[in-house]
């Protein structure tokens, strides 16, 4: 979408930026101000390596990879997302009662866009 190209892929990175945020509570990309944001955006780069991801599923890991892929023709189509195996594994259980981890709940408080 920076890039004026306006695809469901957008619709389906922005879902990957979301689903992030709600796994470990804080942005994939963040920075001091909108140009620091912005140019992180733009490099495609984020990483996993913070201690919230390590209650993290490997597959829910790869979801979101597939679904933030930087190159719009390769990422995650709606369809391809819907019948990812992680989804469905989601959607399929009656109930999810893993508790999310303190420091995911604080990140998640404290997560507010300026």
């Amino acid at each position: 979408m920076l890039k004026r190209k306006y695809t469901e892929k957008c619709d389906i990175w922005s879902c990957g930026v979301i689903l992030y945020i709600l796994l470990c509570g804080y942005p994939p990309f963040n920075g001091d101000n909108d140009k620091i944001i912005v140019d992180k955006v733009l490099s495609g780069k984020y990483e996993f390596n913070q201690a919230e991801w390590s209650g993290i599923s490997p597959e829910a890991i790869k979801f979101i990879k597939r679904m933030m892929e930087y190159d719009p023709n390769h990422r995650y189509s709606a369809e391809q997302a819907l019948n990812d195996p992680w989804f469905k594994l989601v959607l399929g259980e009656a109930s999810y009662d893993k508790p999310l981890t303190v420091s995911t709940l604080m990140n998640l408080k404290q997560f507010r866009v300026p």
